[in-house]
């Protein structure tokens, strides 16, 4: 019998490892713009975020927006957008990507009080979708396809 690793990267998938934190998410490292940084992967954010306090960590451009961003206890907030930012992941690179920028304190405090360390961001179901994620949960690594 095939394992799924096999099966998925003998289709083009990518593996990449996954830590698990004390609160039950997990976190991935991504490199944005060639910067390094600790998102969770969360399948309930609909968009893909970075914090205003890391916008110079990614060397990120970022403009005005109409949107209201909600999330874990927090309603309404301001945000902007950053767009044609790369985003890489051991093997997988990709280009023209979006992210919403927010205050991610909330985020960071609420992680901080379990005992784990702040992240820059979220990678949410937008990039998880088009990346055709597959995550496994057994082996704590995610599976992606450009």
């Amino acid at each position: 019998m095939t394992s799924l690793r096999n099966f998925l990267e003998n289709k083009g998938f990518v593996r990449v490892p996954l830590s698990k934190l004390q609160t039950g998410h997990y976190q991935v490292t991504l490199y944005i713009n060639d910067n390094k940084g600790s998102f969770i992967l969360d399948t309930g954010a609909s968009t893909s975020c970075i914090g205003f306090q890391d916008v110079s960590t990614f060397n990120l451009l970022s403009e005005e927006t109409e949107i209201k961003a909600a999330g874990a206890g927090a309603t309404n907030m301001e945000t902007m957008i950053s767009k044609n930012n790369s985003l890489r992941m051991n093997l997988l690179t990709l280009q023209k990507v979006d992210f919403v920028l927010f205050n991610m304190e909330h985020v960071n405090n609420a992680l901080n009080q379990a005992g784990e360390n702040s992240v820059h961001g979220i990678l949410g179901a937008d990039l998880l979708k088009k990346l055709r994620t597959v995550i496994d949960y057994g082996r704590n690594c995610a599976y992606f396809k450009k």
